[in-house]
């Protein structure tokens, strides 16, 4: 088996100049960084990790939590998340709070307990894992960002403009003619889910459209409540549909885009349908659906850098909150 010591023999150097090499490369000279990495090539040599922890302080390890693994939207993120952290060298743990058996908040309290305990080097939060227990993070000693609305600013953040997202949805809806619309938002008690619903109406009224209130459900982002939300317009109008409809979130506009058809109802022949929403998933879904977001890779790609200048002590000032804007794109449902 390989050692340290045999690497140095084998390069003609010190143990502690192959320590520097596989710790502290700066501290070494180019052409000794150079002989050192060969020897290593050519004896198989692999760090031991726990070792170098010990010796850093740092375990290389990132850990992520996230709400619902199922929706498509966290995969991507964490995929995104996942190859940003490899490429400066860090792994990743995943925590899903939500498992079988429910008891979402008791899985992120209990999660958020053992990622205090672990020996990891920072923590990414995926908006709804901590289900309004956001106090919670700040008592952990460790870099954290957290993606999504963070009510108490306790650590640095990056989010969507979900006002503006909804605003430039029902100014496209006022501009395509629309006249009477529908919208599904997503649970009240979520604030950018209130940002998007109120962003959506205001961007109608702004441009000449009545905001209906009969014609406002809350969902729950799940895609049974889309399939009830067909249920509701259909009772809501007597049976004459708005002529268009927006969903809060793919889940949701998935359900109603399966009910619709069952029902024989033609996207967007007989309503036109538009999503707050742009993972990657989208784009397998037709007719494709008029959409306005940001992807989640965006989010998470930003997420990480500030997670990553925090580690490297680039950024050490107060916590930061940023928003990224949300794009519209027109497509075949409106």
């Amino acid at each position: 088996m390989s050692t340290i010591s045999k690497v140095a023999a084998r390069a003609g150097v010190s143990r502690t100049t192959v320590s520097h090499v596989l710790n502290h490369a700066d501290r070494v000279s180019q052409h000794l960084r150079e002989k050192v990495m060969l020897a290593i090539d050519e004896l198989g040599y692999v760090p031991n990790p726990q070792a170098q922890s010990l010796r850093t302080g740092r375990t290389n390890i990132v850990a992520m939590l996230i709400p619902d693994i199922r929706n498509p939207f966290y995969p991507e993120l964490v995929k995104t998340v996942q190859s940003e952290l490899e490429a400066d060298g860090l792994d990743m743990l995943i925590f899903n709070t939500d498992v079988p058996g429910g008891h979402s908040q008791e899985h992120g309290r209990e999660y958020l307990r053992q990622i205090g305990r672990k020996r990891v080097d920072g923590l990414i939060v995926g908006d709804f894992a901590l289900h309004g227990m956001h106090d919670e993070i700040a008592t952990l000693d460790l870099p954290t960002v957290f993606i999504g609305h963070l009510p108490n600013h306790a650590v640095d953040s990056v989010k969507l403009n979900d006002f503006d997202g909804g605003y430039q949805m029902g100014a496209f809806f006022a501009r395509k003619g629309h006249k009477r619309v529908a919208q599904v938002t997503g649970p009240a008690s979520f604030a950018e889910a209130m940002a998007r619903a109120e962003g959506f109406e205001q961007g109608l009224r702004d441009n000449g459209v009545e905001v209906l209130r009969d014609l406002r459900f809350e969902g729950t982002y799940l895609s049974p409540s889309g399939t009830e939300s067909v249920r509701w317009l259909l009772d809501a109008s007597g049976g004459v549909l708005p002529s268009a409809v927006f969903y809060s979130n793919f889940l949701m506009a998935q359900g109603a885009l399966a009910e619709f058809y069952d029902r024989g109802i033609n996207v967007p022949n007989d309503i036109a349908l538009a999503v707050f929403g742009d993972q990657q998933q989208l784009e397998y879904v037709r007719p494709r659906l008029t959409r306005v977001g940001t992807s989640p890779a965006a989010l998470a790609r930003r997420a990480t850098t500030m997670l990553l200048e925090r580690l490297s002590g680039v950024e050490t000032g107060a916590p930061r909150t940023e928003v990224l804007p949300c794009i519209l794109h027109e497509h075949e449902t409106a």
